[in-house]
């Protein structure tokens, strides 16, 4: 047969024809031979005809390369551009038609090609003979290959073996000890059975949230099939999870993502129940592969299987997921029957913890102590709202344990710092040896220098020995770990399969072994724990846990230091270094910081929420801007919102987002975003009283639960947020009292009044506190000048420019300044009158200049600036 005709071939076929010309003219023959069209065929890595020579335990490489040997010895005639085809190339041809027309196929294809090389007597037989196989056993490898498929077009081989492709068979990897264990879930797992035991339908779809745990339930049934822990209609059967990434990647084709799927559907249905297929992301099916007009989608060529339960199909989606694109297909939904997979408790994640620590501890080389597991799932139960358990309680065990080892994998901090300190003092030998050596000066130094060096020298060689050492044991520990979780392996599958005396042998003579000598590794590292000097720390602890809580959150809930007890005991003397007077204020917040750094706070409310009222310019503003200097050394992590903009009713959406439909229903809102980007922040809403009062419909819910649901459905955290809002309601009764401590009482009666005629009661009943600002007096105004004074100094101090100002000038700016309706804005206003405005005169002048010391004092005029002489004294001279 000439293959002239590429109409009978399969691509592949083909395409290996065309590619054997070039192979023959690479060895410089002339013949077109049988050879060749074999190697042509073995070029691609994951090409059909080495998937068939591997089925048939043919070594597809030396099996190349013997065939490359025996071209190599056919005789070659230089180059020429004509080539001939071979008789035997022509008879294996005529086989493959033959080959073709008995396995009713409509094209030849690669397996035809290679049926007819085993009958080749000139090559094909003797080669395969070496390997023990021939054309008997090469079919039985297309039948098993091909399954019941047949070559209907010109590129059937995507279809073969679709499910080994497409598909990961979790009994396999169960098999070999490669999932993780699965703790709880039981009634779950059992629903899951009792679904697929039915005899229609028998569809279970897990729904739940992110992270709960729905992939781990499919991993948890294929171990219990692997272990024969479920009913007969599932024992020895496989569980094959469907990856419909690699389904769709590279179907470039109208209908070709659609043929692939058939050929995982018909791989499954033949299989007669024997397979189960796992479909994660569940939803990805629905709409997958319409992207063509006409064309159908993934769901609907399941529809037709899983209601005859000829397919047994398990799903997970979330529950979102589920509603957006499965409810909606009515048709889809009442084929899969739900099974709603809900967050473990707080008890169940350290219990799932527990049983996973062992497969962290090899895998990252530490030890993770039973504290920092509880830690994992209370903290991140109680900090990180957004994600589910048991999800990010792994990850924070998981994380926690990769940065200790890359602690010990890199050097200690002692040593990098002694090899800093070295190189410090080579550069400095290097350059003081430049210098003359005759200077006595210079020759101590360089001796000092070189002593210093010897001795840390010394020291680092000890520190190096002993941190290899160290570093030593725990790699040997690591690896007797893997070990022995290798042994174990070997064991359950020992015991599977029945080969007890083989399973014994492990248990009581290998593993045993391998435990004593680990057992004496950690016995030596705890010895030398014991003695106090290592450098390498192993364990995970609960500060480890909690300092990535801390950076994950940027909530501090590691432990206190002593350095930051003193700093919160004496919370209301820092916050009175830029807040004057209002003790009252002061207190309430600095108790609030207090209670919820001790751990006393309610978990399910904000960490405190005051209202300050009282007239502009008196501290209302600055407390909650000092506060949160103090807790974040920022005044920018204040989040500011200016309620007097929020006035008119549709701009109360701005606060969580635009409804569905709007514009800026993608941003999010101004409030939510901000305290979810960082859930550990001071929240300011000034001049609340301007905002209309639906505002106050959406902060009932986060004064009272300290949560907050955004217009995409989100909930937003606010436990730990200090929630500060500001009025100026009742302020005129505050002035009329002013000075007047006997009054108190009368005008703290009238604000309240004010306040419950503009506040609904049951906004004002969730407020932690309602704190009125008094106004400043005198005094309190001369300390406020001294702090907005500094403000002035730092500026002349950048352009090395001095001040000093005399108590008399205070108290003139302060009578030029006071005003108890505004407050301290007033002084501002004289400082740049009275300071600032001359001051910048002068500079421009150049009257005052770098290095000056300028001095401000009071005169009949008002202020004067003169510049500070210094008097030289002269020293006398002692006669000699």
């Amino acid at each position: 047969m000439q293959p002239t005709d590429p109409n009978k071939f399969t691509d592949k076929a083909w395409e290996g024809i065309v590619k054997s010309q070039d192979i023959v003219r690479a060895y410089q023959q002339q013949q077109l031979d049988v050879e060749h069209l074999i190697i042509a065929l073995l070029e691609e890595p994951t090409s059909l005809a080495i998937r068939i020579l591997a089925r048939s335990e043919v070594d597809p490489i030396r099996f190349q390369q013997q065939l490359e040997a025996f071209t190599q010895r056919q005789p070659k005639v230089g180059k020429s551009d004509q080539l001939y085809l071979s008789r035997s190339l022509d008879v294996l041809l005529d086989r493959a038609e033959e080959a073709r027309a008995r396995m009713k196929d409509s094209y030849i294809s690669v397996e035809h090609i290679l049926l007819g090389f085993a009958e080749d007597d000139r090559v094909g037989r003797k080669i395969l003979k070496g390997f023990g196989a021939d054309a008997a056993k090469l079919e039985a490898a297309i039948k098993t290959i091909r399954g019941s498929q047949k070559v209907t077009d010109q590129s059937p081989e995507s279809r073969y073996e679709a499910l080994q492709k497409f598909g990961r068979d979790l009994t396999e990897q169960a098999k070999a000890g490669k999932l993780d264990p699965v703790i709880g879930r039981d009634d779950e797992i059992r629903r899951v059975i009792q679904v697929l035991s039915r005899r229609s339908k028998n569809n279970p779809v897990l729904i739940g949230e992110p992270g709960v745990g729905k992939t781990a339930i499919a991993e948890a049934l294929a171990q219990r099939m692997v272990n024969g822990d479920v009913p007969e209609s599932l024992k020895n059967r496989q569980l094959i999870s469907l990856d419909m990434g690699s389904l769709i990647a590279g179907a470039k084709y109208r209908g070709e993502f659609e043929d692939r799927l058939k050929s995982v559907l018909r791989e499954v249905t033949e299989s007669n129940g024997q397979i189960v297929l796992f479909i994660d992301e569940l939803h990805t099916v629905v709409g997958t592969g319409s992207n063509q007009q006409g064309a159908m989608d993934a769901g609907n060529l399941l529809k037709p299987m899983l209601a005859r339960g000829e397919l047994r199909c398990i799903g997970a989606t979330t529950l979102d997921e589920f509603r957006k694109h499965i409810e909606k297909d009515a048709a889809l939904e009442r084929r899969f029957q739900q099974v709603f997979v809900d967050q473990p408790s707080v008890e169940n994640t350290i219990s799932i913890l527990r049983g996973l620590k062992e497969r962290y501890e090899v895998h990252h080389n530490v030890k993770i102590s039973d504290s920092a597991l509880v830690a994992a799932a209370t903290l991140s139960a109680r900090y990180i709202s957004d994600r589910f358990l048991p999800d990010k309680a792994i990850d924070l065990v998981d994380e926690a344990a990769a940065q200790l080892k890359m602690e010990i994998t890199s050097k200690p901090a002692e040593l990098e710092t002694i090899d800093r300190r070295l190189m410090q003092l080579e550069m400095e030998k290097l350059s003081l040896a430049g210098e003359e050596k005759g200077i006595p000066q210079t020759r101590e130094r360089l001796q000092r220098i070189e002593q210093e060096i010897a001795d840390l020298t010394e020291k680092q060689q000890i520190f190096n020995e002993q941190w290899q050492g160290e570093k030593q044991i725990l790699e040997a520990i690591s690896a007797l770990k893997k070990e022995e979780d290798a042994l174990r392996v070997q064991i359950e599958q020992a015991e599977r399969a029945y080969d007890l005396n083989k399973a014994a042998q492990l248990k009581y003579g290998k593993l045993e072994g391998v435990q004593h000598e680990r057992e004496a590794k950690e016995a030596s590292l705890l010895e030398i724990q014991n003695q106090g000097s290592t450098l390498l720390r192993e364990q995970v602890t609960e500060a480890d846990i909690a300092e990535i809580v801390a950076k994950w959150t940027g909530i501090p809930v590691n432990r206190l230091l002593e350095s930051e007890r003193q700093k919160l005991l004496q919370l209301e003397s820092h916050l009175h270094q830029r807040v004057i007077g209002q003790e009252e204020a002061v207190e309430a917040v600095a108790a609030a910081i207090r209670r919820a750094r001790a751990g006393m706070k309610d978990p399910s409310r904000p960490i405190g929420s005051f209202l300050f009222m009282g007239p502009t310019g008196v501290g209302k503003t600055e407390l909650a801007r000092a506060l949160a200097q103090f807790l974040f050394d920022s005044d920018d992590a204040l989040v500011r919102l200016d309620m007097s903009e929020y006035m008119e009713k549709h701009s109360v959406s701005r606060l969580v987002g635009a409804p569905p439909g709007y514009v800026g229903y993608e941003e999010g809102g101004q409030l939510s975003e901000a305290v979810r980007r960082r859930p550990y922040s001071v929240v300011l809403l000034d001049e609340v009283e301007k905002a209309h009062p639906d505002v106050f419909n959406i902060l009932l819910q986060v004064l009272d639960d300290g949560r907050i649901t955004d217009s995409q459905g989100r909930t937003v955290d606010f436990r730990n947020s200090v929630i500060v809002m500001t009025s100026n309601i009742g302020s005129e009764h505050i002035l009329d009292v002013s000075g007047d401590d006997s009054k108190y009482e009368t005008m703290r009666k009238r604000v309240m009044e004010g306040l419950r005629s503009h506040f609904r009661p049951e906004f004002l009943n969730r407020v932690d506190d309602i704190i009125l600002f008094h106004t400043l007096n005198r005094t309190e105004m001369r300390q406020i000048i001294r702090i907005q004074l500094k403000r002035v100094e730092n500026l002349l101090r950048e352009q090395k420019i001095f001040f000093e100002i005399s108590q008399s000038a205070c108290d003139y700016l302060v009578e030029s300044g006071y005003d108890p309706v505004y407050g301290a804005r007033p002084l501002k206003r004289a400082i740049q009158r009275e300071v600032e405005n001359p001051l910048a005169t002068k500079l421009l002048e150049n009257t005052f200049i770098s290095g000056d010391t300028i001095i401000i004092d009071k005169n009949e005029n008002g202020l004067s600036f003169s510049k500070k002489v210094l008097v030289k004294v002269s020293v006398p001279q002692i006669a000699t």
